[in-house]
């Protein structure tokens, strides 16, 4: 079983940034990868960068590729999304996911999930 709690959500201006956190329960962090989700209203949860489990490997959406990134700390069983350049339309719910194994960009791939963290960009 993990439990994953999300931080670090705001309201912040078209061009700031945020570093969103989310800190994992469990001894054997290092063997989930973790992907970082967002919903905005009206749409589907869609992926945003995910991470392997001992960070060699990452992924980023096309939407986010050189502005966001995704990174982990396995000793302090956390990982994060650092988001430089915000846009109105990044405005979200922002979920980790974590699963066993490879990385996966797809949604039903992950078994556990945090509560959310509402990152709002006004323009």
């Amino acid at each position: 079983q993990v439990h994953l709690v999300e931080s670090g959500g705001g309201l912040v201006q078209a061009g700031d940034s945020l570093r969103l956190s989310c800190a994992a329960s469990g001894r054997t962090f290092s063997s989930y990868a973790m992907g970082w989700f967002r919903q905005a209203p009206g749409k589907e949860r869609e992926v945003v960068a995910a991470i392997s489990g001992r960070g060699g490997y990452t992924y980023y959406a096309d939407s986010v590729k050189d502005r966001f990134t995704i990174s982990r700390d396995n000793a302090k069983n956390a990982v994060y999304l650092q988001m430089n350049s915000l846009k109105p339309e990044d405005t979200a719910v922002y979920y980790c996911g974590a699963k066993l194994g490879v990385v996966s960009t797809t949604l039903n791939a992950y078994d556990y999930w945090g509560q959310g963290t509402q990152v709002t960009v006004s323009s």
